[in-house]
């Protein structure tokens, strides 16, 4: 699995327990956001939500890891994209349960809120039961199906309450998709030449120039 690891501005501080706690674990990590406070171009949790959705729609990741100070700002900046499940992780329980059932490929966890003595700790609990369920099993197994069916009815809602993604990159401001594609290393991960979305690739080399 290739996990990208994204912080916002008030979370960049963290960006070192997150990766340590992803660590050994045999994923494949991105460290696509700030790694440190204070480094250009800063992200608000608007531009870490847009580069969330955009590595998810772009095939470029299959799980991302985000948050900000509570998680929420960034749990509603990303899920307003198509294609994307994002789950507020704040316990190993949540970890353990939200894979199984809602079958997410992206997690907000809180970062400043209640965030001190132990939390990296808890951020290895985390991953520890997020990657001991199996993504869509259900739970408990008597509601497996009843699950699976609501999962792919939320996929197709996604598709119909969303616009495209290149559409998405096309009408987006400024402020948001600057210091996202200007960041460092951002634009050579989305690797647009090679990307199977032709339509998306064209737009982003447009809004890049």
């Amino acid at each position: 699995m290739r996990i990208a690891v994204i912080n916002e501005t008030s979370a960049a501080d963290r960006n070192r327990d997150i990766t340590a706690a992803l660590e050994g674990r045999g994923h494949e990590l991105v460290n696509a956001g700030m790694k440190k406070s204070g480094e250009p171009p800063e992200l608000t949790y608007i531009n870490t939500g847009f580069m969330s959705a955009l590595l998810l729609n772009a095939g470029r990741a299959d799980l991302v890891v985000g948050g900000c100070g509570t998680g929420q700002g960034y749990l509603n900046a990303v899920m307003q994209y198509p294609g994307v499940v994002c789950g507020h992780i704040l316990t190993p329980l949540d970890a353990w349960l939200f894979p199984q059932i809602n079958g997410g490929n992206c997690i907000a966890l809180m970062l400043n809120q209640a965030y001190g003595w132990g939390s990296d700790v808890n951020l290895k609990l985390l991953f520890d039961a997020l990657f001991s369920a199996e993504q869509g099993a259900g739970y408990p197994p008597s509601r497996k199906e009843s699950q699976c069916q609501s999962r792919a009815r939320l996929a197709d809602l996604s598709k119909l309450s969303h616009r495209p993604m290149a559409e998405i990159i096309g009408r987006i401001e400024e402020q948001i998709i600057r210091p996202a594609l200007d960041y460092p290393g951002f634009w050579e991960l989305l690797d647009v030449e090679t990307l199977a979305d032709r339509e998306l690739a064209q737009t982003l080399k447009q809004r890049r120039r």
